[in-house]
């Protein structure tokens, strides 16, 4: 029994002592770490119970694949980044400040068990957020990862950064990454130090707080960014434009917004005219092969 244990944590191990089952186990394990003692001196018992609780996780993960997979597949939107980093980074709270999801927050390692979907409005455009469970544990995502616009790696130390762009080396991942160095509170003593080589390395990154959600929306426009897509807006003759653009590559086309808006729409359209940055006027009349740019607005007419 640790010194100084508080009645809460006494009654959490006894609870946890008289568990039957592997998931009552885990249960009342993760309520001991919640109340565990925080002082320096119990500094091993938390471990231990960290590695147990990991453990168990990791035997529950293999008897539910035993059983046959229940993870649901995540449909990819235009533009999608995925949150990854190891236990207690912060990943739950960053996609609840930044998203409608509202993920289970708590200081036990391991809390997130699949991954959490959440919508990041910004710049009249809607970005999928996913949070991917920690990296190294049995509940790692590895495919989600990989097919991932945007990789978003959320660290509170430099020694996490090395530890997994390995991984991700070693997953060959082909997404763009962005570092995210989460501020902790002994942040300011190691500040210039965290910065020369953040830069020295020449990452890509951006230093924020999960905490007081600070540089937030320098952190949004990065994100965007990152995804080097064009927004184009559509209207019908004489209403104003959509509130929502379509999403498109660099380079689309006239035709591609028509396909993007309804298959086969394109051979409908009789004529089209646009006002932005590729038009030459407003009011441009112009043809299917049109090449259009960021912000651009489209006006159809159908045959």
């Amino acid at each position: 029994m640790p010194i100084n244990a508080s009645p809460e944590y006494i009654a959490a191990r006894k609870e946890y002592l008289a568990a039957q089952t592997l998931s009552q186990k885990i249960e009342k394990l993760k309520k001991m770490i919640s109340v565990a003692p925080s002082h320096k001196g119990a500094e091993n018992l938390r471990k231990q119970l960290t590695t147990r609780l990991k453990k168990f996780l990791e035997k529950k993960e293999k008897v539910s694949k035993a059983g046959g997979s229940t993870q649901k597949g995540i449909k990819k939107e235009d533009m999608q980044a995925v949150i990854i980093g190891k236990e207690n980074a912060g990943k739950s709270t960053l996609l609840s400040h930044l998203t409608n999801a509202h993920p289970t927050i708590s200081k036990i390692p391991f809390t997130t068990t699949k991954p959490v979907v959440g919508m990041m409005p910004y710049a009249k455009t809607n970005i999928q957020l996913v949070e991917n469970p920690a990296v190294g544990s049995e509940y790692y995502h590895k495919g989600l990862t990989h097919t991932a616009d945007t990789v978003l790696i959320l660290v509170t130390n430099l020694e996490q950064i090395k530890e997994i762009k390995s991984v991700l080396k070693k997953s060959k991942v082909p997404g763009k990454q962005i570092i995210l160095f989460n501020k902790t509170i002994p942040f300011d003593k190691n500040e210039r130090k965290i910065k020369a080589t953040l830069n020295s390395e020449k990452y890509n990154h951006i230093i924020i707080s999960t905490s007081n959600k600070d540089n937030y929306e320098n952190l949004k426009e990065k994100i965007f960014q990152s995804f080097d897509k064009i927004r184009v807006f559509t209207k019908e003759p004489g209403k104003e434009k959509s509130s929502k653009p379509i999403i498109l590559d660099p380079g689309a086309t006239v035709k591609d917004v028509a396909e993007k808006i309804l298959k086969g729409f394109s051979k409908k359209v009789k004529e089209t005219r646009i006002w932005g940055p590729s038009s030459k006027f407003p009011n441009q009349q112009v043809g299917l092969k049109h090449k259009l740019k960021d912000k651009d607005i489209v006006e159809f007419k159908t045959k």
